[in-house]
């Protein structure tokens, strides 16, 4: 990349993009304050009992985002609908993908959280009671659309950029997904809808108990998809796993999906490579 990126530019961008939708719609927001800024922005706009998401980063290997955020618009939607606890959307302005300064966005219910992590049992639990009402949801969703979106993307990306992975490596991440893909696209088993990102840190502890959040991932896919993030207790938990094979494939998968997402966009965010290069270095020793 020629010039070095704007970070700051771009959540300071996030934060007026989410500001000035709200305001088109007769909310006024007297101090945003940033929940979370990684691969996206994350407002809460106080005093309004809004968060707002604004997608900054994630957008560069998700085209159109607007379809991703469509998608977990609509099944957050359907989960409420049915008692499931979700962070909901908010219903102070249309819910929808709202865009401004080029930045595509969604807003939520602000539910203050507490300082508490679920534990492994507590995860597997609530996966086990969220699996079968996602299976009546009949809202159109592509298959593993993370890794099978983000991975070809990304190792594209990475081809582009030229300096960030040499030869070998990039050489590795395709074939290790080449050879994965042929299970990918013909799993067997009973395929549903699915969380697509699951693991305790998209469970937001409040007064009222653990809430689902962020589904953007969400997805068709094995169930082991979103047990690949939980440990053997709260696999346990959770109970029967139909297909240990596509499980430890699936295990497989997710590493190989970290390795491209972190490097594909470390231009752009790089506070995680550390943590990846030791994942490619495992890969390296699976060879």
């Amino acid at each position: 990349m020629s010039a070095k990126f704007d970070r700051y530019g771009l959540t300071t961008r996030a934060i007026s993009a989410s500001v000035a939708v709200a305001k088109q719609y007769g909310i006024e927001v007297d101090e945003p304050k940033i929940i979370a800024d990684a691969y996206s922005v994350r407002v809460h706009l106080q005093p309004a009992p809004i968060a707002a998401r604004v997608s900054t980063i994630t957008s560069i290997l998700r085209q159109p985002i607007t379809t991703w955020l469509q998608r977990e618009l609509a099944v957050v939607g359907f989960l409420h609908s049915q008692g499931v606890p979700v962070v909901p959307v908010s219903d102070l302005l249309p819910v929808d993908v709202h865009c401004h300064d080029g930045l595509f966005m969604t807003f939520w219910q602000y539910i203050s959280p507490l300082d508490v992590v679920p534990d492994s049992e507590t995860v597997g639990k609530m996966l086990a009671e969220l699996h079968p009402v996602l299976q009546n949801y009949s809202g159109d969703l592509p298959l593993l659309a993370p890794p099978l979106n983000d991975i070809p993307r990304g190792i594209a990306r990475l081809q582009e950029i030229g300096d960030i992975l040499n030869a070998d490596d990039l050489n590795l991440l395709r074939e290790t997904y080449d050879r994965l893909l042929p299970r990918l696209e013909n799993p067997g088993g009973l395929l549903q809808p699915l969380h697509g990102d699951a693991h305790a840190g998209n469970l937001i502890a409040t007064a009222k108990g653990f809430l689902w959040n962020d589904f953007e991932d969400t997805c068709r896919g094995l169930v082991e998809w979103d047990l690949v993030n939980i440990d053997d207790v709260g696999r346990t938990a959770y109970g029967e796993i139909v297909e240990p094979e596509m499980l430890e494939i699936y295990q497989q998968l997710r590493k190989l999906h970290g390795i491209v997402w972190v490097y594909a966009l470390s231009p752009e965010f790089p506070d995680w490579l550390e943590y990846v290069r030791s994942l490619l270095d495992d890969l390296r020793g699976d060879r």
